[in-house]
């Protein structure tokens, strides 16, 4: 706001350039369009582009005394006409907040009948001189941003919300604290309890029942009361084999 504050008195140029797409008022010839331009009271008219049809060509250059908090152009265009009043064409507001704050302003502008239809377009290009003299002289200067370059410019360490860069360091001494795996704080094996022993063996006797053997038993070593006289035969040898006869 600091660059359109104070415009009183400064000089605004408005250029007419041309009209295009203009609403065709004439049945049976060419219509003869031409602008007003009206600002805080002043107006000024360019000149009749006879035969100008729907597109018109005017290159004109008018001056206007710019008026604190006004910041518009009403625009109009009209048919010339000789025998009768001139017809209207259509009409627009120009709005100068772009070339007051940048000095230049070259647009085109779109023109309504009075019911709000489209009714062609203008071309206008506006200068305002006054807006390099607030830039240099009520513009403020880029520095509002300057302190806010040590913010970022700082080492990080300054800001609170960072984190200490050489923090993770500090944790190696604290893990030689711990003594080494050799040196645990484990008790030795020897001071637990002898493990439990394992499980009995299992006996030595044969399963039972015993596994049946595919050969007799051995005779018993001895017997009690000893055997009668003569001995008896034996189921192992054949009757009559054994003693052997006498020779």
């Amino acid at each position: 706001m600091s660059m359109m504050a104070g415009i009183q008195g400064q000089v605004l140029e408005v250029t007419v350039v041309g009209c295009q797409k203009l609403k065709d008022t004439e049945w049976f010839s060419r219509q003869d369009p031409y602008v007003v331009l009206e600002y805080s009271g002043t107006r000024h008219r360019t000149r009749t582009c006879t035969d100008g049809g729907k597109n018109a060509v005017f290159q004109e250059k008018f001056m206007f005394t710019l008026l604190e908090g006004l910041r518009e152009v009403k625009v109009s265009v009209w048919n010339s006409n000789t025998l009768s009043t001139d017809d209207f064409i259509g009409n627009g507001t120009i709005q100068l907040q772009k070339a007051l704050s940048q000095g230049y302003d070259d647009c085109t502008w779109t023109l309504q009948t009075k019911t709000g239809r489209f009714a062609g377009e203008v071309r206008l290009i506006i200068h305002y001189a006054g807006a390099k003299k607030h830039d240099h002289c009520s513009m403020p200067s880029p520095p509002p941003f300057a302190p806010q370059v040590p913010h970022y410019s700082a080492p990080p360490s300054a800001s609170p919300y960072s984190p200490a860069p050489y923090s993770r360091p500090s944790l190696y001494p604290q893990l030689q604290q711990y003594p080494p795996p050799q040196q645990s704080g484990y008790p030795p094996a020897s001071a637990y309890p002898p493990p439990p022993a394992g499980y009995p063996h299992p006996p030595s006797t044969p399963a039972y029942p015993p596994v049946p053997s595919a050969y007799p038993p051995p005779p018993p070593s001895s017997t009690y009361p000893p055997p009668a006289y003569p001995p008896q035969p034996s189921p192992y040898f054949p009757q009559g084999q054994y003693p052997p006869h006498p020779y």
